[in-house]
């Protein structure tokens, strides 16, 4: 619900629990009020927010004479660059005079039901026009005739608030964008903690933990994706806020490019928040009569702490970003060849290996890479995408014709926007790929990154997927992105218009994504990017799911899964159970507990099942009928960290949507000897109803299970159960 005062200029967004007000501070200044727990008020006014004489204070310069006020001082909504507000500007722009001033005021502003998309990018949807409300507040500079559209979506039942920003060249002469950010908010005090998900290739998003100190606080990506290292996601949240309890702010970008996102604290001990594309490296010219539209950024509050912001981006995300048949619907138990075969495969090597697949319930059979051109190696064929007929002497139908027969649907990896020096496709075009003339062709990983910002190259690489998917019977694709930029450089756009490659290039792989998933909605999309380095929305709003990580070792998914947990739910979580000594790190872990943390997300295998044990193939049976029964509550209930993993063990709970299941993974990262008994105190449950534990006959009440708890003890490293309790 959207409220505009009239008499007090204050516009109230209202969730269910939450509420975000500004308005116009003496009808000139548009001022952050308040964001937090839902207020329920019948007028407001600035004094209820705001002690004046605080902002009048010595070294602030004012903005005018009759108002004493410094906007370095009052906490913006929305900031630009060239006036007394010196702190991180959400908008900055370079005129034709030179000059970099932006003065902002009201123009107008409507309010509607349901939500309009964004031209372009993805977005958070809608399906019915009573989901949620929008603003559309319109601001403009009448010195240059720059309007800036701020654009606020309400979603009242799914609790969340999403922001993005439209700019239109009204002028007569051209501007320079060099900062769009898509959301500022000004906090009134410091005193939170900053939680973000560091990491990089195998060891994505570990969350790290720190005071808010009085500095620019930064995670960013300048290269091409949204990357390893850093993800666009953040959160600010009280100093005593932990998994159950307290106020947790979230930030994250609808966006898979270069991004900016952190928090600046100034002398007084008020913080900036801020999330959009990062300004290093762009430069937008806008000329007249022109439009330029920011990502979405989504803003969840939560006073039921961290745990209770993740369950608000995860059933947003869930039911309102992802798209497609197979949003709501379970999907399939999949054995990708990858780590089985590597490059070294022939069709009767995966049809042996499908066979066997078939044998223990598998249900999608995923060829990887190695299918194409003369690929026998990293260091060839990306670009040519035509079946090769050594390895494949019937091609990808005759394959998948065989394997359909062995009553399991096809899948296949591609690496779409990658092209290898030795390959037909650059020896023809070797403009196409991502270069600076007269400079050194960096090719890491023995390949070069297409250039997507040209139409031309795009149409190339729809072209070269349509093709192959339409020739034979392909359920699934693992669409890859194996490296980041470098020697930036598009040969079609001016050498005025380099700064906007960056966008221009996402903008272009937004297109392809968009063509190619609505050519085939049957197709199960699957993201990656050298592992997670692409783990974002902007990716889940075409692709349901996304390769979590590299490393599939269970150990060390339990760490990865927790962190991508905080904002993303396990129905996006690509994960695969793969053979021990682990490939990556060498760990030695039982298949118990490789299933039981792989089966919470999104679950498959990725090894060759004719090198296990009877035992190993039994447990492999038993794993999928698991899933299969429970995949339903993972992915679609609601999800408590009971156990986080900086202890010896980690404990989720998930609870069906129904509320009648309760589904709980406990897996031992260190035992303890002489271990005392824990008790998981469970959350979530109906206090007077009765809930029994599966295979028992021990009846408990939801005010027990909480309040006192079930007992478990650490056993052996690594190991690893599931408890079913039904509703009775």
């Amino acid at each position: 619900m959207i409220k505009f005062y009239e008499n007090s200029r204050i516009f109230h967004l209202q969730t269910k629990n939450t509420s975000y007000i500004f308005g116009f501070l003496k009808g000139k200044f548009l001022t952050h009020l308040y964001w937090g727990k839902a207020l329920s008020v019948d007028e407001l006014d600035y004094d209820m927010f705001i002690d004046y004489p605080q902002y009048r204070r010595n070294m602030c310069a004012a903005d005018y004479k009759e108002y004493a006020l410094s906007r370095d001082c009052l906490p913006m909504e929305y900031s630009t660059f060239g006036n007394t507000d010196q702190r991180t500007p959400a908008f900055h722009a370079v005129y034709e005079n030179g000059s970099f001033i932006t003065e902002l005021e009201y123009d107008s502003h409507i309010i509607y039901d349901g939500k309009k998309g964004i031209l372009g990018l993805p977005y958070v949807y809608t399906e019915n026009e009573d989901e949620a409300q929008c603003l559309e507040l319109t601001l403009k500079d009448k010195l240059t005739g720059l309007e800036i559209t701020l654009v606020y979506s309400v979603f009242d039942e799914l609790d969340a608030i999403t922001r993005s920003v439209r700019i239109i060249n009204k002028g007569t002469s051209t501007a320079r964008l060099e900062a769009v950010l898509s959301a500022v908010v000004d906090f009134k005090s410091a005193d939170y903690d900053f939680i973000h998900l560091p990491g990089a290739w195998a060891r994505e998003r570990h969350p790290e933990r720190m005071p808010v100190i009085t500095v620019k606080m930064l995670v960013d990506s300048a290269r091409g994706n949204s990357s390893a290292q850093h993800n666009p996601f953040f959160a600010l949240v009280g100093k005593n806020t932990d998994e159950n309890s307290g106020e947790a702010y979230g930030f994250n970008l609808v966006y898979s490019g270069n991004f900016t996102a952190g928090v600046e604290v100034d002398p007084y001990n008020t913080a900036r928040a801020f999330i959009g594309i990062n300004p290093f490296g762009f430069n937008w010219k806008l000329q007249s009569g022109e439009e330029f539209v920011s990502p979405e950024a989504v803003l969840v509050y939560s006073d039921e702490g961290i745990g209770g912001m993740s369950r608000i981006y995860h059933k947003l995300y869930r039911t309102r970003l992802c798209r497609g048949k197979f949003r709501d619907s379970e999907r399939y138990v999949l054995l990708n060849n990858w780590e089985a075969t590597y490059f070294n495969f022939d069709e009767e090597k995966i049809l042996n290996i499908a066979k066997k697949a078939k044998e223990v319930g598998v249900e999608l059979l995923v060829l990887d890479d190695g299918w194409f051109g003369k690929r026998n190696s990293d260091n060839c064929s990306l670009g040519d995408w035509y079946v090769n007929k050594e390895k494949l002497p019937n091609g990808l139908t005759g394959l998948a014709e065989k394997i359909n027969a062995m009553g399991m649907k096809f899948g296949l990896w591609f690496e779409p926007e990658m092209v290898s020096p030795d390959s037909d496709c650059y020896r023809a075009h070797p403009d196409w790929c991502i270069h600076s003339e007269n400079r050194i062709r960096s090719e890491a990983r023995n390949q070069l990154v297409l250039d997507l910002s040209r139409q031309d190259v795009c149409d190339y690489i729809y072209n070269s997927l349509f093709n192959i998917i339409s020739t034979a019977n392909i359920s699934y694709i693992k669409w890859d992105y194996n490296r980041t930029m470098s020697n930036i450089g598009s040969a079609l756009l001016d050498s005025d218009r380099q700064g906007e490659f960056f966008h221009r290039y996402i903008l272009g792989l937004y297109s392809v994504l968009e063509k190619i998933t609505s050519a085939f909605p049957d197709v199960l999309f699957e993201s990656c990017s050298s592992g997670g380095a692409r783990f974002d929305p902007g990716m889940l709003y075409y692709m349901p799911q996304t390769w979590t990580s590299d490393d599939t070792d269970a150990l060390e998914r339990v760490y990865i899964q927790y962190g991508t947990s905080l904002c993303y739910p396990y129905s996006c979580m690509g994960a695969h159970v793969s053979i021990v000594p682990n490939h990556q790190v060498g760990r030695i872990t039982p298949i118990s507990a490789r299933g039981n943390v792989a089966m919470q997300g999104q679950f498959g295998y990725e090894l060759d099942l004719n090198k296990l044990s009877e035992t190993e193939i039994e447990a492999v049976k038993e794993q999928i009928k698991t899933y299969k029964r429970l995949g339903e509550v993972f992915h679609k209930g609601d999800l408590y960290r009971l156990i986080t993993p900086d202890n010896n063990y980690v404990s989720n709970e998930f609870i069906s949507e129904d509320k009648n299941r309760i589904v709980l993974v406990n897996s031992v990262l260190r035992a303890v000897p002489n271990s005392p008994v824990y008790y998981l105190l469970l959350k979530g449950l109906d206090r007077e109803a009765m809930y029994q534990i599966e295979g028992t006959e021990k009846v408990l009440s939801g005010a027990i299970l909480m309040s006192s708890g079930i007992p478990y003890k650490l056993s052996n490293d690594y190991a690893s159960k599931i408890i079913v309790l039904n509703k009775l």
